[in-house]
């Protein structure tokens, strides 16, 4: 009886160690090593020996063995697939600010592999943030703008970037270790590209293993569509770093955003996740479901070695952002120092239907300068009271970064997971 006893107390105290882990990006290994790079402008991917452009229109495949340059707009057209082999290195072209653009009807199918990602990258010998253009990808699930059809075009050909429909298995293939360094062009006088565009993607698509580096734009822009996206990596981005509208319904899990105070924009738009229902109103079917995301698992941290500072000096902002409409169910997820973790349209009224769409539970937030405000309303009297209740779990801190996660500033394989205990303090703010 003694030692069904004492076995009893180590189940329950490693249950316990693993409960702990639980918060934020999870996994008994690091699943960053291998296949993620952090500094990816001392990479050198060598010389490209082919040249992709134009329209693909046929079954066409990329091999490792080869280096490719995507010159220009490159349409995937004609419900053709782009196979590319696990190595394949694409290289952007910064002259002429090359674009990949799979239309509605075919796919992409990069399965890179752990030790042998897929990478997109800049051909400058300097790279920087919008070198190229980015990945576009337009499928046939639901969105609910009016007629269920968007256009995404920009500079590119209008004939080719519509996407929506009603179709919620759509399948635009696989991006699975695969790596987009750099992406995310101005485009003059309109908008800038996100690194990877999502739009109207339905749900047999597989979406795991990608990271999006030093983005222009977004780095992950999700229009419309149904999905599952896991183990998604943004790190330094500009603006967004996962940014959702026109209805998208995605189950979000185990994924990570970093930002920094001196590279990511402090502009109005530029934060870890922005939730929103429409980009216009008047172009949104309201009897259509409007944007949900379901997330669990996501860490979302500022790298600065000085939070404080940085957010006296009016660097940093917000992590979160729900917009008029939108719906975000997040759970056991960490927000590490911003100002605050998250804010709440002004147009959003604070009323039980509105709290029961957006929620935050068993959540961990450090460092942050408050923690879920009403934009322009610094009394937060209300959600404090609402999201403290000891029902949700919600769990508040002020640690500083290098004690709360593994080793956040490993050079070369950071790891980003919670310190084993760290998310023991009560949950009093």
């Amino acid at each position: 009886m003694k030692k069904i006893t004492q076995l009893i107390c180590v189940l329950l105290t490693v249950a316990s160690m693993n409960a702990q882990q639980e918060k934020g990006i999870m996994g008994y290994t690091n699943w960053l090593n291998n296949w993620t790079e952090f500094k990816p402008n001392k990479v050198d991917y060598g010389e490209a020996n082919q040249i992709l452009a134009g329209n693909i229109s046929v079954n066409t495949k990329l091999l490792k063995r080869n280096i490719y340059v995507l010159q220009g707009n490159v349409y995937v057209t004609n419900n053709a697939v782009l196979t590319i082999e696990p190595g394949t290195v694409i290289i952007g072209d910064f002259e002429t600010k090359g674009t990949l653009v799979i239309t509605k009807g075919a796919q992409l199918v990069a399965d890179g592999l752990e030790t042998d990602p897929i990478v997109f990258t800049s051909n400058r010998s300097m790279k920087k943030a919008g070198d190229w253009g980015g990945i576009v990808i337009l499928g046939d699930a639901p969105i609910n703008k009016f007629g269920n059809v968007g256009s995404y075009n920009l500079d590119l050909d209008p004939t080719m970037t519509t996407y929506g429909g009603d179709n919620v298995a759509s399948n635009s293939g696989i991006l699975r270790f695969v790596r987009i360094e750099f992406a995310g062009k101005k485009v003059k006088g309109l908008d800038t590209f996100n690194a990877l565009t999502l739009a109207a993607v339905g749900n047999k698509t597989v979406l795991e293993n990608v990271m999006v580096s030093y983005a222009g734009g977004d780095s992950f822009g999700i229009l419309g569509g149904d999905l599952n996206a896991t183990k998604f990596v943004s790190y330094k981005s500009v603006n967004d770093d996962f940014k959702f509208s026109q209805g998208a319904q995605c189950r979000f899990f185990n994924s990570l955003a970093v930002r920094s105070s001196y590279f990511s924009s402090t502009k109005d738009g530029s934060r870890c996740m922005e939730v929103r229902s429409f980009e216009k109103k008047s172009e949104t079917d309201f009897t259509k479901k409007q944007t949900l995301v379901v997330a669990s698992n996501i860490t979302m941290v500022n790298d600065s070695e000085n939070i404080k500072a940085d957010i006296q000096a009016g660097l940093v902002k917000e992590a979160v952002y729900v917009a008029e409409g939108a719906s975000l169910e997040m759970k056991r997820s960490v927000i590490s120092g911003f100002n605050p973790a998250v804010l709440l349209d002004s147009k959003t009224e604070i009323n039980d239907a509105n709290l029961k769409k957006i929620k935050f539970e068993e959540m961990y937030f450090n460092l942050c300068n408050g923690n879920i405000f009403t934009e322009y309303n610094s009394n937060n009297e209300d959600l404090e009271s609402w999201y403290g209740n000891s029902v949700f779990f919600n769990v508040y801190s002020q640690s500083d970064n290098k004690e709360t996660f593994i080793d956040i500033f490993n050079p070369k394989k950071p790891d980003f997971r919670l310190q084993l205990g760290k998310i023991t303090a009560s949950s009093g703010k």
